[in-house]
């Protein structure tokens, strides 16, 4: 069957422009707010409509159990239930309502078809756009799916529901080592803003070693037809923000040895600071401890510090409320954001006695190890849940 005929209703939203908005009335539900089989509420971002528009333009009220549909990225076609809600809804027109006949599929099974591979392989070919990709509410509404009789549907999403909520759980595990760490980290060292603790605080740049980026190693001429990356294994890692950000070491790119060796003034050990300098500058990660010779990649920064820095509280102390305001107000530009090297040391920290960012390392380091262990039983139920999704709907 086609995704609109186990739909009773199977329409767009409405057109909503800025000047119909408003801060209170009906609730405007977009694109934003549709995640993959999760409704991202967004409360502080929220929308309106009043009455008087609702009946000038004659919205289409949604409701609680319905599915939205995003016709835009990112992925395109993604889905969600409506919760429950004690208030009035409309849609924005990129979204398509879709309302489930449940005598012949339960919502909670489309919308997790709408989750599979199967179904985001069905939407390809009808993707349109090369800058921003789409999909027309036809082709959507044209997409095949089996449907199954509905006591296995059931019996379908009955599984997936535990293991949904066997994953938020360990989500929400993890979610409070962090707040442990942050709050672990104010009772330590206070509010850095504030300095109610008395410590130093001075420009990162006087506790330097080394600031270094790719550019650094020779003139752009030299380093283009110098190095080259692979994708496949080669000698060493050219560390991409992008690596660290997913974590996933099965797409990094590679050097050969010559060009580790052009790049001698960014070589990476593990255990640095890394920061982008170009699209979300000032964004921080630490580099892992690595077992292979790595080099700095293209649009970041890479930070070495002398003694009286603890990298690790320095990390947390970065990627902090206080820290992330604290570069934020260097980065320039309004299409493309960057930052310098003189911003970069120009940025103030607390210095606390290296005793204390020992203490607080320490710390950090025991509670990561619970985190370890949640996150292996994490990473083992999204497998069987990734499985299962892959037998039921391909």
């Amino acid at each position: 069957m086609r995704l609109q005929d186990v739909c009773t209703v199977f329409s767009d939203g409405d057109w909503i422009e800025s000047k119909d908005q408003s801060n209170k009335g009906i609730r405007l539900v977009q694109t934003g707010n549709i995640g993959e089989g999760l409704y991202l509420e967004k409360e502080e971002r929220a929308k309106y409509v009043s009455e008087e528009i609702f009946e000038s333009l004659k919205c289409t009220e949604i409701y609680p159990g319905d599915i939205l549909i995003s016709r835009l990225p990112e992925p395109v076609g993604r889905a969600c239930i409506i919760p429950p809600k004690k208030e009035r809804m409309i849609t924005a027109v990129d979204c398509t309502i879709c309302r489930v006949d449940e005598s012949i599929v339960s919502k909670e099974y489309l919308c997790y078809f709408m989750r599979s591979n199967a179904y985001y392989t069905k939407l390809l070919g009808s993707v349109t756009g090369t800058t921003r990709k789409r999909i027309s509410r036809k082709n959507l509404g044209n997409i095949e799916l089996e449907i199954p009789p509905k006591e296995e549907q059931t019996d379908v999403v009955s599984q997936l529901e535990c293991l949904i909520n066997v994953i938020n759980s360990r989500n929400k595990e993890l979610q409070l080592f962090d707040n442990l760490i942050k709050a672990r980290f104010v009772e330590m060292f206070g509010d850095p803003a504030n300095n109610e603790k008395g410590f130093i605080k001075a420009p990162m740049g006087d506790y330097m070693t080394v600031l270094t980026d790719f550019s650094s190693n020779g003139s752009y001429k030299t380093l283009d037809s110098g190095v080259t990356m692979y994708d496949e294994p080669n000698y060493a890692w050219m560390v991409r923000t992008t690596d660290l950000e997913s974590g996933d070491m099965t797409a990094i790119k590679y050097i050969d040895e010559e060009a580790y060796e052009l790049l001698a003034k960014s070589k990476i050990y593990g255990g640095e600071i890394i920061m982008n300098k170009i699209g979300s500058a000032g964004k921080i990660y630490l580099m892992p401890q690595i077992d292979m010779p790595a080099s700095l990649g293209r649009n970041a920064f890479m930070f070495r510090y002398d003694e009286r820095i603890n990298v690790k509280f320095l990390y947390h102390l970065l990627t902090s409320e206080y820290g992330q305001r604290e570069i934020q107000q260097y980065v320039r530009g309004a299409v493309t954001k960057t930052i310098t090297k003189n911003d970069v040391r120009a940025v103030l920290i607390i210095v606390p006695s290296i005793e204390l960012q020992n203490e607080f390392e320490s710390f950090v380091e025991q509670v990561n190890k619970s985190k370890v262990k949640v996150q292996k039983a994490l990473n083992e139920t999204q497998k069987l849940f990734d499985s299962l999704m892959q037998q039921y709907f391909g």
